[in-house]
């Protein structure tokens, strides 16, 4: 399979001369890729696979339309090709405007630092995942349901180009998940715990604690008070803070969701003060060794690091070559896809909050009554506004965390939420377990990371008091 990819390399140069001259821009992409996915539900086997494809898709613009075409029989790719820049030359009637990027050509791999999961059998990672759903059942009786999902892909990718790109890429990513509900009466919990890694296996064989944690904050939020419903100074861990800097303001800083929105665009105008002076905000796939991270994106374009927020005001965003060409902006290296089956968008890769220079305790200082939040259950968001879920909570009195309380939801409005940090703690953490969805290319593995956040004037959702 490896070979057959590596000598249809050969061919892109020839494929690329001969068709180029008919668009302004062509784009080859051929995938290998090959996977192990293992799903429990209590005693039953859901999901055992491994499976193994190969594929590509042809990009074709013209005077600014694209045709798409995928396939997975390399005999058909020449027909694909046709299709593709068929469709182009059919919808293209602009001008085609896409960001300078200096071709290179290449051979690269993300490095792993432990076990390539190919190397572990399939029984292996069944009993890996035995061995877990043992420790939610086990930990106590109150647990009716349970959960563990195991996933692995392995990808490699040539992209070929008709302005001269070359690129063979591959890696390597793994990601876990647990979840266990508790049911006392009428009552019911669940606790969650997902991790991912581009590391090795053997970040997956020493999850015991975090697996445990799940099953035992189900069982304990069956017997905690409910949170009255009510606004709140808000103090949230950097597990917390790395959804939100994701899904509430991540999402909005996707070029295309600007150039395609009016609105947004007015919104998102770069100089625009949007927080804390303390407040930076980055995203890039060169910080490496995490889920978002690469060396070149879907369109050959290099990683990079960008700041979104400098000192509280937006000063960038991201972008395909396209978004970019049309803004009249620097490329940024975000242009993903999930797979051969999908187009390349704006995506984001790594995306964290600087750490920020206030000591954790000093977050809780003078708080008379808000509540500290820790890790997520669960969100949403829609626009500008959020709704997270916490996976566990306590309140804030006089300064102390204080009692636990469970059903936390906190929302508002990502803007209005930038201006309430009123401190940036002086900690950091990366969240691995990200599983990214957007039009359609659900579980793109991101990064996000943060410090400890104080946000006042937050809505924190419960029970009505």
């Amino acid at each position: 399979m490896q070979s057959l990819l590596t000598d249809a390399k050969n061919l892109l140069a020839d494929l690329i001369a001969r068709y180029s001259s008919r668009v302004d821009y062509l784009m080859i992409r051929l995938e290998e890729s090959e996977g192990t996915d293992i799903l429990l539900r209590g005693d039953r086997i859901e999901t055992l696979s491994e499976d193994i494809s190969i594929g590509g898709h042809i990009r074709a613009c013209y005077k600014g339309g694209w045709g798409l075409s995928s396939f997975n029989q390399l005999t058909t790719i020449a027909e694909r090709i046709e299709e593709a820049i068929a469709a182009a030359r059919m919808i293209g009637d602009e001008e085609t405007l896409l960001a300078n990027v200096e071709p290179v050509q290449i051979v690269c791999k993300l490095p792993l630092i432990g076990t390539d999961p190919r190397h572990i059998a399939l029984n292996q990672k069944k009993e890996l995942c035995d061995h877990y759903m043992e420790l939610l059942k086990s930990t106590d009786n109150y647990i009716t349901t349970t959960s563990v999902r195991y996933a692995d892909s392995s990808q490699k990718i040539i992209l070929a180009s008709s302005e001269g790109t070359l690129i063979e890429q591959s890696w390597v990513d793994m990601e876990m998940r647990f979840a266990a509900t508790a049911r006392k009466g009428e009552t019911v919990q669940t606790g969650r715990e997902t991790t991912g890694s581009r590391q090795g296996f053997e970040d997956l064989t020493t999850l015991d604690t975090q697996v445990k944690s799940a099953a035992q904050r189900a069982v304990a939020a069956l017997s905690l008070p409910p949170v009255k419903g009510n606004t709140y100074t808000v103090v949230i861990d950097p597990i917390l803070t790395g959804l939100f800097v994701h899904e509430a303001f991540g999402h909005l800083s996707e070029a295309d969701m600007a150039y395609e929105n009016p609105d947004v665009l007015e919104v998102m105008t770069i100089g625009r003060q949007f927080g804390h002076p303390e407040l930076q905000i980055f995203d890039g796939a060169a910080p490496q060794g995490h889920r978002g991270s690469y060396f070149y994106d879907d369109e050959g374009t290099p990683a990079s690091t960008t700041q979104l927020i400098k000192d509280g005001v937006l000063v960038g965003r991201l972008h395909s070559r396209e978004t970019a060409g049309k803004l009249g902006e620097a490329p940024t290296g975000n242009a993903r896809c999930l797979s051969y089956h999908y187009t390349p968008i704006v995506r984001m890769t790594n995306t964290w909050i600087e750490k920020g220079k206030t000591p954790i305790a000093e977050l809780f200082t003078d708080i008379k009554q808000g509540v500290y939040a820790r890790n997520w259950l669960g969100g949403m968001t829609n626009g500008e506004m959020f709704t997270f879920s916490a996976g566990e909570a306590w309140m804030i009195r006089n300064g102390k965390i204080a009692e636990p309380v469970k059903d936390v939801t906190l929302s508002g409005n990502v803007f209005q939420t930038l201006a309430d940090i009123e401190a940036i703690g002086d900690d950091f953490d990366w969240d691995e377990s990200g599983g990214c969805g957007k039009g359609g290319q659900n579980g793109l593995p991101v990064g996000c990371g943060g410090p400890s956040l104080r946000i006042r004037d937050v809505v924190v959702g419960g029970e009505s008091g």
